[in-house]
């Protein structure tokens, strides 16, 4: 019962910090998950996270995965639940005062601001998972080449990061 709890404490704080995206919030889910519960490993949170990314609908549905590994179904269904409903309870109540607040005048500055903070949180999360996933020439050059090619083409994101788990899986099987 008590990693119940846990899971639900764990992933509705973390929900709480996912402005911008998952990867806002991925610093610290590596902190809690990795680091502090010891619940996963930091190469098996990247995989769970690399699924969520290839995979169609919400890619954060993938903190699922780890409750799962914690403590089976009910592990699951509390990760989602604690990591759905605060936000979505917070995102209700802020539209409908924002809403309200169409002619405040400090609507835009504090639009601005969040979204430079967004920008931030997004940046440190890509940096922390960049120091687990970078680890040696091949993996950065494949890195510098699908970002290569994602700047530069209209290429669908996916198309590469499969491409990428091939070559890794080659790699591995050599």
């Amino acid at each position: 019962m008590k990693q119940l709890i846990d899971l639900a404490t764990v992933f509705g704080y973390i929900s709480l910090l996912t402005v911008g995206g998952g990867m806002a919030a991925f610093p610290e889910l590596k902190q809690l998950t990795v680091d502090t519960y010891h619940w996963v490993t930091f190469p098996e949170l990247m995989h769970y996270y690399s699924l969520g990314q290839l995979a169609p609908g919400p890619n954060m549905m993938m903190v699922a995965s780890i409750g799962a590994q914690v403590a089976g179904l009910p592990g699951a269904a509390v990760v989602l639940v604690a990591f759905i409903l605060p936000t979505g309870l917070l995102t209700f109540g802020i539209g409908r005062l924002w809403n309200r607040l169409a002619n405040w005048p400090w609507r835009a500055s504090i639009q601005r601001g969040l979204g430079s903070v967004s920008v931030g949180l997004v940046l440190a999360g890509g940096i922390v998972l960049a120091r687990g996933a970078l680890t040696d020439l091949m993996m950065i050059a494949l890195a510098a080449g699908v970002f290569a090619l994602l700047m530069l083409t209209k290429i669908n994101p996916a198309i590469p990061i499969v491409a990428s788990g091939l070559v890794g899986l080659a790699a591995y099987m050599i």
